[in-house]
């Protein structure tokens, strides 16, 4: 969430941001925020005083008794009643405008980055760079889904039958690799310095408005209604929260951590074959890493964890693509994302594996998540984070791309964690 004050010192910065966005409306909206904003502050003034001529008109009261002049206190008492009732019309009017202007911060999304380029859509998406070598596939090479109908080792029937389509049944081998894949990410991200966390998959409201997933914009999450929770679209949500309220320290500085959680999407609207199998589902498993991070820092940290994530993806030896969203693309609480696509040569398409963020300040205002500078002053922290790895796509470009006439290769750094090298 924006901050008022940056957006009353900054006005024209954010809307050129939003206008990179595509953001509809952002003036009207803007000028909304603004004129609630000073509604609000005209109230908290006018508030304080009347608190502040109460109290100075409480102390007269109790001189006046002291001094035995009750008449004159009793008349200085009803004034007081009269501030009585202006404090309780200024309160409503203060919460009342508080209440809107919240409303409407809910609505702005984040201001994307200089480097952030100009864009409708993931058409306009700016390719980084490239890496691996696409191979050559034998003839009759299959998508994933045929190979794992196969070899008999997803199910997605299974799944339909059990919850519906888009919850996919890994079996046998398939299952094997899926938890390989699973503890292959997370020991890297131990390696690489990020502490592991087991987090709650359900989270109540407060948690999802803290990471910017709610408001839910685009239907994405399920909620429990009887108990008012959500389920995670990503651990991003938890983790993130885990820092929520806090007042670290700069020594704090800084923090990594990672976690495995199954990751529950609606994915509202979404059909045909660029859907199909793995490419996209209502329930898949994710590794993800979460930084918090000094202001100062977080650009720098976004790169080694672009780094860190290509380092995984070439040990994978998976051809991969890095690009950097475009205005139209970049996710609403984002300030600049980096997208990793491998390339699935049996679909002859990328498959979009892994996002990382830096959101600025942006969740951290959202989360009352702050640290004390070298001058003993209050500050918004840095969060970042990133998929390392999301699991459905990185399995299909494996199925697919390793495979032989003779069945599915497992990747050589994957065999210790699956106990074989052949799916046949």
């Amino acid at each position: 969430m924006l901050q008022v004050q940056f957006i009353r010192d900054h006005k024209d910065t954010v809307l050129q941001g939003l206008a990179k966005r595509n953001f509809a409306n952002a003036e009207e909206l803007i000028e909304q925020v603004l004129s609630t904003d000073e509604k609000r502050r005209k109230a908290q003034v006018s508030l304080d005083n009347v608190l502040s001529e109460s109290n100075k008109l409480s102390k007269e009261i109790g001189l006046l008794f002291k001094a035995g002049e009750v008449q004159k206190a009793n008349l200085v008492k009803e004034k007081t009643s009269q501030l009585k009732g202006q404090k309780e019309t200024l309160s409503q009017e203060k919460n009342t405008a508080e209440e809107e202007l919240q409303s409407l911060l809910f609505q702005i999304p984040n201001i994307p980055h200089t480097s952030v380029p100009n864009g409708q859509s993931d058409e306009d998406n700016e390719e980084i760079s490239r890496h691996g070598e696409v191979p050559t596939l034998h003839d009759g090479a299959l998508p994933h889904w045929e190979l794992a109908k196969k070899y008999d080792i997803i199910d997605f029937e299974l799944g339909t039958k059990i919850t519906g389509a888009g919850f996919p049944v890994y079996k046998g081998k398939g299952a094997r690799l899926q938890r390989a894949l699973i503890s292959y990410f997370l020991d890297k991200n131990i390696d690489a310095g990020y502490e592991e966390y087991q987090v709650p998959h359900l989270v109540n409201e407060a948690s999802g408005i803290g990471t910017g997933s709610l408001p839910d914009k685009e239907g994405q999450m399920y909620h429990i209604g009887a108990d008012d929770l959500y389920l995670i679209p990503t651990a991003e949500v938890p983790v993130t929260n885990i820092f929520r309220g806090d007042l670290l320290q700069e020594k704090d500085f800084p923090i990594a951590c990672t976690s495995y959680t199954p990751c529950f999407r609606r994915e509202a609207g979404s059909y045909g074959a660029h859907v199909r199998g793995l490419n996209r589902l209502h329930q898949f498993d994710k590794v993800e890493i979460v930084r918090v991070e000094h202001p100062d820092n977080s650009y720098n940290a976004l790169e080694g964890m672009v780094d860190h994530v290509k380092g995984i993806l070439e040990e994978l030896k998976l051809p991969y693509r890095i690009l950097r969203l475009c205005g139209g693309d970049v996710t609403f609480a984002s300030a600049l994302t980096y997208d990793f696509e491998v390339f699935s040569t049996a679909q002859d398409r990328w498959l979009e594996v892994s996002s990382v963020s830096n959101f600025e300040t942006f969740q951290a205002n959202r989360l009352k998540l702050r640290f004390k500078n070298k001058e003993g002053k209050s500050q918004l922290a840095h969060t970042l984070n990133g998929s390392a790895l999301a699991l459905p796509r990185i399995l299909a470009g494996i199925l697919e791309n390793y495979q032989t006439e003779n069945g599915i290769q497992v990747p050589e750094v994957l065999i210790p964690y699956t106990g074989f090298d052949m799916i046949n």
